[in-house]
């Protein structure tokens, strides 16, 4: 028997963009198409990076080891898993620490109280698309961690600033040599070296 023939619906007027929403970019990713792939979605396009170096691979691991470290009880640290900041983005940042334990949530988390990018062929992109759309989204610490330049840049105090992408911007951009020390603002006792970080 042949299956029923379904209605399509067929936009009209000129060609445009399809734009994906969170929900569907979880489900295709639920199906197995972005496996072994580093895919986010911002601002409803699939975004692709390239495979992790040794190099960036290393500094993830020892930056999530830190910021676990610092954090302690009471918090959990998120490794490359979702960070729905509205229904048409979805960073997966390299790092998150978010309140509470895994348990807690039923959906994803929608903010984090630090974030933190490794980079070192994206440093463009997470230090200006990135960079914005995480003070759109309300997050008060951001950290990038340069690979290639061996530093940490952090980026605190979010604001409105239409000069960016996403409309806003950081009021405090700091930037760390490896001998220096800084403290993620909801852990401020949990001092940590940058070059605690770096490969």
């Amino acid at each position: 028997m042949l299956p029923l023939p379904t209605k399509t619906r067929v936009p009209t007027g000129p060609p445009r963009n399809l734009l994906w929403t969170v929900d569907q970019f979880h489900y295709i990713g639920d199906l197995g198409m972005f496996e072994g792939r580093r895919a986010m979605l911002i601002d409803g396009i699939v975004v692709e990076e390239g495979p992790m170096n040794p190099p960036h691979a290393i500094a993830a691991t020892k930056t999530q080891d830190a910021v676990r470290d610092v954090f302690g009880k009471g918090f959990h640290v998120r490794v490359a898993k979702p960070l729905v900041l509205s229904q048409t983005t979805d960073p997966e940042p390299d790092v998150a620490a978010v309140l509470g334990k895994p348990g807690d949530y039923t959906d994803h988390p929608t903010t984090a109280l630090l974030v933190v990018e490794v980079s070192d062929s994206s440093l463009r992109y997470d230090t200006t698309t990135k960079l914005s759309l995480y003070a759109a989204g309300g997050i008060a610490d951001y950290w990038v961690v340069d690979v290639t330049g061996r530093q940490l840049l952090v980026f605190r105090d979010p604001q409105p600033d239409a000069a960016q992408s996403h409309g806003h911007g950081y009021a405090t951009h700091l930037l760390l040599g490896p001998t220096d020390t800084v403290a993620p603002l909801a852990a401020p006792t949990g001092v940590l070296r940058v070059s605690d970080l770096l490969p």
